[in-house]
């Protein structure tokens, strides 16, 4: 579990940490130290004009109040209309995160970092171990923010051989007081985290820090420190040693991106759009349907939380920081006043079975999660959250609750197309997919769309029926949601409670109740046995309460198809060949994770993104901007595991390893 930073203020108003007995910045003037230290010694201002990517990266071994990152935002907004920069990246370790509280107060102390320390705050997340991702200015400014020890935290970026930060800020408390982050290993990551002309610069002149560097492959020297301080060491990655920490049959293929194709038209689409449209991306919409949302996104609440564990395994992870880059990503879009109907009352858990007790029980002791994510509640407390008779106790996610599927699809495809000017033809049935030397065609009717140099299919259930993706291996698994009648008592209920389904608050009259659960079925016929069903459900929990005698009859209903994976986790990525996988990676089912073939490519610039399952309005907006920041060979949200988890390889990689093929 992460804690936060235990920190007091000196006479000069000075943030101090008590576990180190140092100051966050300099008492004379931080920010001036921040800007001479770190910022003018990576001779940032030159590189700026003159950098041969669109995007920048800035890594920092200590987050801190946040006062580099700042400045380099501040700086990086004030840089000249020659940089061809686009983006800026900015990636921060922190072991204790300062509270909330303490950041405002700090950062009081530089009001012409207002405008900027305000947002920061705003997005400040809470302490949960792993990559928070902020996005700033549409995100034009991104800052990755790590919480945990850098040592373990490094590991766990995926990058490519090459590497992906321009610029390190070796920024924390002094060597002789955190003895513990200046070892060789981080000067080592520091080295395989880097493009080939990365620099470094440092407060600190320590010999053995100097050392360690030099030892890692950069060049250092000493130069004048800020203020009283004599010296301060600066540098550059002379030697790089090639390092590739993510299995070759992971890795993506950089693309084009110069002329997409999208076919789909759920939640998943809509966020695919926004998140290429951010980055200046057009793109071109196929939707069989005549509207956007009428497959799985179509249900009229759905509820957004994440399904966490007892342990922070892949799932927990993958869960958790997509809730909350979901969260952060819908109210965003609801202060620049895309209407979508929603309501961020809490998500209720309620331990309806012993095996939920028990479950519950488990994650709740299991002191990962921080309270403002997850807390226990007995059944007085859950009563009052949800303001009717429930007789259960169990898991409160304050920060969850229920949006308008149909509406917030509708929301984010208008607030991609405000960005670019994207193309969208509707009623159009893709049937084939054919590539050519020039490119991909989309087949409708016999007519060819295109040529497009990236199709994404997008399309839920009905994505593999492509011959390319026919061996994705994706299933449907069918489900109901009744709309029933509120009455007076249920009418009160604040929150949307969980039990083995799930119910929402009144909208308009009328609950949400569902869903049923049918494997391995694509059909949405809606049926009378399953509103039966699902009212049977509700009542074998709260029969004889207040909340269900005050229910009505079922008005209506929506059935739709969650598409999803064995394992449960969307995937996402380049179309894969089950037969050249195979043949390339051979030597796994052996043990030997080594002396792989060179796999063929043919579907290059195809790529899936599908298999959200039922939690696709809490994990779309995250995955799809792994996937283009991954297309694009920017820093990446998920950490390593994660993002081996959602690419089109594992499961034939999982069969090769467990010798099934």
């Amino acid at each position: 579990m992460i804690s936060n930073a235990q920190i007091h203020f000196n006479d000069l108003g000075t943030p101090v940490a008590d576990n180190f007995d140092d100051v966050y910045f300099s008492n004379d003037d931080g920010l001036a130290e921040s800007n001479y230290v770190f910022f003018e010694q990576n001779n940032l201002p030159e590189r700026f004009d003159n950098h041969p990517r669109p995007h920048f990266v800035i890594a920092e071994t200590g987050f801190g109040t946040g006062l580099n990152f700042l400045n380099s935002w501040q700086r990086f907004n004030s840089k000249s209309n020659e940089s061809s920069i686009e983006r800026l990246y900015f990636i921060s370790f922190e072991k204790y995160p300062i509270k909330l509280e303490d950041l405002k107060q700090a950062l009081q102390a530089w009001p012409t970092l207002k405008p900027l320390s305000d947002q920061l705050c705003d997005k400040y997340p809470m302490a949960l171990q792993g990559c928070h991702r902020l996005e700033f200015e549409q995100g034009r400014v991104v800052l990755d923010l790590w919480f945990g020890d850098v040592q373990s935290s490094l590991p766990q970026i995926a990058y490519k051989d090459k590497g992906i930060v321009d610029a390190w800020f070796l920024d924390g408390f002094a060597p002789s007081k955190n003895p513990d982050m200046w070892q060789q290993s981080l000067f080592d990551a520091m080295a395989n985290l880097s493009q080939a002309d990365a620099t470094f610069a440092t407060f600190t002149a320590a010999g053995f820090v100097r050392r360690g560097l030099q030892q890692a492959g950069f060049d250092c020297k000493k130069v004048k420190g800020y203020g009283r301080k004599r010296e301060m060491v600066v540098g550059q990655l002379e030697n790089p040693t090639p390092h590739q920490t993510t299995p070759i049959y992971f890795q993506q293929n950089k693309a084009s991106l110069d002329n997409v194709a999208i076919i789909g038209g759920g939640i998943a689409t809509s966020c695919l759009m926004y998140n290429l449209a951010k980055r200046g991306i057009k793109t071109t919409l196929f939707c069989e349907d005549d509207t956007l949302a009428q497959g799985a996104s179509h249900n009229r609440q759905g509820a957004v939380y994440p399904n966490l564990q007892s342990e922070f395994g892949i799932p927990s992870e993958f869960y958790a920081h997509s809730f909350l880059y979901a969260l952060r990503f819908y109210q965003s879009l609801a202060k620049q006043n895309y209407h979508f109907a929603h309501q961020w009352c809490g998500v209720l858990l309620q331990s309806v079975t012993e095996a939920k007790k028990l479950q519950h029980h488990k994650i709740a002791t299991s002191s990962l999660y921080p309270e403002q994510l997850i807390k226990s509640v007995t059944a007085a407390q859950a009563q009052e959250i949800a303001n009717i008779d429930t007789p259960y106790g169990g898991l409160f996610i304050e920060q969850g609750g229920w949006v308008s599927p149909p509406e917030l699809t509708q929301a984010v495809f208008e607030a991609a197309n405000d960005l670019v000017p994207n193309k969208t033809y509707f009623n159009t049935c893709i049937d084939k997919l054919e590539r050519k030397q020039n490119g991909w065609y989309l087949i409708s009717k016999g007519a060819e769309l295109g040529p497009f140099s990236e199709v994404f299919v997008c399309a839920g259930e009905h994505s593999d029926r492509f011959e390319q993706t026919k061996d994705i291996g994706i299933h449907g698994v069918r489900g109901q949601v009744s709309h029933i009648e509120a009455g007076e008592s249920s009418e009160q209920l604040s929150t949307v409670i969980c039990h083995k389904g799930y119910f929402t608050p009144s909208q308009n009259g009328q609950h949400c109740m569902g869903a049923t659960f049918e494997k391995h079925s694509k059909s949405r016929e809606v049926t009378v046995q399953d509103n039966i069903t699902n009212r049977k459900q509700l009542a074998g929990f709260y029969q004889g309460t207040k909340f269900d005698n005050s229910l009505g009859e079922v008005k209506s209903a929506k059935a739709a198809v969650r598409c999803c994976f064995n394992d449960h986790t969307p995937m996402i990525g380049q179309v894969q060949q089950k037969e050249d996988v195979i043949q390339a990676y051979r030597n796994i089912s052996k043990g030997k994770f080594y002396d792989y073939s060179p796999q063929a490519l043919p579907h290059q610039g195809l790529h899936i993104v599908t298999g959200f399952g039922a939690r696709g309005l809490c994990s779309a907006p995250m995955v799809t901007e792994h996937l283009v920041a991954s297309l694009l060979d920017e820093p990446l949200p998920f950490s390593e595991r994660v993002h081996e988890s959602l690419h089109p390889s594992r499961l034939y990689i999982r069969d090769l390893i467990r010798n099934k093929v």
